[in-house]
């Protein structure tokens, strides 16, 4: 491996992808993901804004979840392709900070509502007599006021720490993107208080709404059980399994990576298991919800309708 060493303040990210032609197929499989995840999650956007059937607060969550995930891959797939394509591996000192505080808010954000969508299945299955009140317009602002509110906090507080600690190993981060825990391994000092901040945010992002939507979904598992009605049981299970499938691609290896002490951790590990919630899961998002969801399928059905009786009364009157 090359050495990089403090001929200044850039950093280097070592990327990736392999310099071989495993690696320029990687990165056009990586480059296509990221072309699905950015017109997929337009699309859920689009169509819910567009639909009046799907107006209610699990789809505005929902669209809230699409509008992280489409920030969330812009923040790492950009740069990364940047890097490999002008084989030009650096990244500025405040570039990595920007990077690093928008990855940490959006993280951050994304664990926070996807508890909140949870809570939301929970009190619709359970109570539903009591869901337009405990789950309405304003409640639902302000879960995602919440959850960009703490997450900014989380990241602001992180990334002004990461960056003010002395460097003096080589500048090279071992990743394809601002990682904090890979520039730890980059000081020039004892970083373990650190590491216990970041052990604690990993317990409150993703441990505790983790268990949070477990409890929520065990609750919800024994409402349906109990259920008279065959169609409402079935249209519960759906919507709860897809809301578990994507919770299981991101908090899984997000807490696996985070949880673990470094002694434990290899930089191909890490690297491995961060395309699944940077890369994949934006990706994954868009399409679970919209081939696992009959009322998003409806409402797709609806706006083809609309447009095409919108074009035929164009040439009628053409």
């Amino acid at each position: 491996m090359e050495n990089y060493y403090q001929t200044s303040t850039d950093f280097i990210l070592l990327g990736l992808f392999p310099s071989s032609r495993f690696g320029k197929f990687f990165f056009i499989l990586i480059f296509l993901i990221f072309l699905i995840a950015l017109f997929g999650n337009l699309f859920m956007i689009l169509l819910i804004f567009l639909d009046t059937h799907l107006h209610t607060p699990m789809y505005f969550l929902l669209s809230q979840l699409s509008f992280i995930d489409l920030n969330y891959i812009s923040t790492i797939v950009p740069k990364m392709a940047y890097n490999f394509l002008f084989a030009d591996k650096s990244i500025s000192f405040i570039g990595c900070g920007i990077q690093s505080f928008f990855f940490l808010t959006l993280g951050g954000a994304e664990t926070l509502l996807l508890t909140f969508m949870a809570y939301d299945r929970y009190v619709a299955i359970c109570f539903p007599l009591h869901y337009p009140i405990k789950i309405s317009r304003k409640v639902c602002m302000l879960m995602i006021i919440g959850s960009w509110i703490m997450g900014s906090i989380n990241s602001c507080a992180h990334t002004t720490y990461a960056f003010r600690i002395p460097y003096c190993k080589s500048r090279a981060i071992n990743h394809f993107f601002c990682d904090v825990p890979a520039m730890l391994t980059l000081a020039c000092m004892d970083t373990w208080i650190y590491e216990y901040t970041v052990f604690m945010s990993t317990i409150f992002f993703l441990l505790l709404p983790f268990i949070g939507i477990a409890c929520s979904y065990g609750r919800v598992l024994f409402a349906v059980y109990h259920m008279h009605s065959t169609k409402g049981r079935k249209k519960a299970y759906s919507t709860c399994s897809t809301h578990l499938t994507v919770v299981t691609f991101y908090y899984m290896p997000f807490a696996y990576t985070y949880l673990r002490p470094r002694s434990f951790r290899t930089p191909t590990e890490d690297k491995t298991l961060a395309v699944f919630y940077t890369i994949l899961t934006p990706m994954l998002n868009p399409v679970i919800y919209s081939l696992r969801n009959k009322e998003v399928i409806g409402a797709l059905r609806r706006l083809i309708h609309r447009f095409c009786s919108v074009k035929l009364s164009t040439n009628i009157l053409a």
